[in-house]
């Protein structure tokens, strides 16, 4: 019999809701900016740049927000988020009311700053549950963001033309979700002992770090994992769109991918414990292939439904199973700087598949698209074989 604590509790719960707001703040910014982008943008291929600037910001912003949760603690760093979270969508309503295609990628690119805090939310929910069940917690965690699949894409289909200017009632809606956020942040209570009062020095050295194979493979796995997630899911909207599909299809298919993002969050957590990370990191890899070539099969609304919903369960797989493996490689004092490490490498490879996503749409098409991420999911799998050979090795250095 043990005396562990259950997994939920109510700040694990309320950290559960931040991560649904969060996440509809994400998938609403990936299913509309490219569309505004592409009405304001003086050339197609500059559609996607505010989708890049989304994702620049964050980069940009992770060595800031690791350095506000060191000063600060979790709940005043992540409520900083949120206020950005209000001010940047206020700013792209008024660039898109206003036609003001840069003022928009500024928006965007201010909005990165919630979205570094946001993405320590799984990481947090390590924090808040007994030691044994921290899969499960990050795990759960990032299943919150079903709430951000089934309301981020209707929000958008529901908002699209509530004012003369499409889509400005979405960012107005997510300012005010960003301010609910701020209420729900303010009731969870972080334990004092994992409020950092050391010096982002403390422990070993970054390059120390990353060169431990257990932590190269994780930062592989959740970068290039999320660079195939973002480049596929980023040129959705404008495939359908030039496909010649209604936005109301553009917003299920996305809704279904979210929803493979996050659905197996209740129980990927339990299967990385029972199998090991590396096992359901390969069967994320797996899922990406299978994806890519139901992709080029066809253009039909089928085939992108079954492709992006196989999509998004691949991510969640790698993506989970990246962060069990990197929360191995570091010591408490050591969190800040490596988690801001594995964040930039996720943002930095984002941003480049937000600007390829949406040059390569506009210019070779759907398929040259699919096509081009089989190279990211090779090294991937590469990167597992190769730890899964050295495992003992590996094991050795940590």
């Amino acid at each position: 019999m043990t005396n562990n604590p259950p997994l939920l509790n109510k700040n694990l719960v309320l950290l559960i809701l931040c991560q649904g707001l969060f996440l509809t703040n994400n998938v609403t910014f990936i299913a509309i900016n490219g569309l505004v982008g592409l009405s304001l943008s003086p050339v197609a291929w500059m559609a996607t740049l505010p989708v890049m600037g989304y994702v620049v910001g964050a980069a940009f912003s992770t060595s800031i927000v690791a350095k506000t949760q060191n000063y600060f603690g979790r709940k005043i760093s992540f409520q900083l988020g949120l206020l950005v979270a209000v001010f940047s969508a206020l700013l792209c309503a008024y660039a898109a009311v206003s036609r003001n295609f840069w003022l928009l990628v500024l928006g965007t690119f201010i909005a990165g700053y919630y979205s570094a805090n946001g993405q320590l939310y799984r990481f947090a929910a390590a924090e808040l549950t007994n030691t044994s069940q921290r899969d499960k917690a990050v795990s759960w965690v990032l299943a919150g963001g079903l709430l951000g699949a089934v309301i981020g894409p209707n929000l958008a289909a529901w908002t699209q033309n509530l004012f003369d200017t499409a889509f400005l009632g979405a960012y107005l809606a997510l300012s005010i979700a960003g301010l609910i956020g701020i209420v729900v942040m303010q009731l969870i209570h972080f334990p004092e002992e994992f409020k950092t009062q050391h010096a982002l020095s403390a422990g070993r050295d970054l390059k120390t770090i990353l060169r431990q194979p257990v932590f190269m493979v994780a930062v592989i796995g959740a970068s290039l994992g999320y660079g195939v997630m973002n480049l596929l899911m980023a040129g959705t909207p404008l495939a359908m769109q030039i496909c010649g599909l209604p936005f109301s299809d553009t917003a299920l298919v996305l809704e279904w991918h979210v929803i493979g993002m996050f659905a197996p969050g209740f129980f990927t957590g339990s299967l990385i414990q029972r199998f090991g990370a590396v096992k359901i990191m390969g069967v994320g890899v797996f899922l990406n292939l299978l994806c890519i070539a139901i992709a080029l099969t066809g253009v039909d609304f089928h085939q992108f439904l079954i492709a992006l919903f196989l999509l998004g369960v691949g991510w969640n797989f790698l993506f989970t199973g990246s962060t069990s493996l990197a929360m191995k490689a570091y010591h408490p004092e050591e969190r800040d700087k490596a988690q801001a490490a594995i964040n930039f490498f996720v943002f930095g490879t984002m941003a480049f598949t937000s600007f390829g996503s949406g040059a390569l749409i506009t210019s070779q098409g759907w398929n040259i698209l699919n096509l081009g991420s089989l190279l990211p999911v090779a090294v991937t799998a590469g990167a597992l074989i190769w730890l899964s050979s050295n495992r003992k090795k590996a094991a050795n250095t940590l």
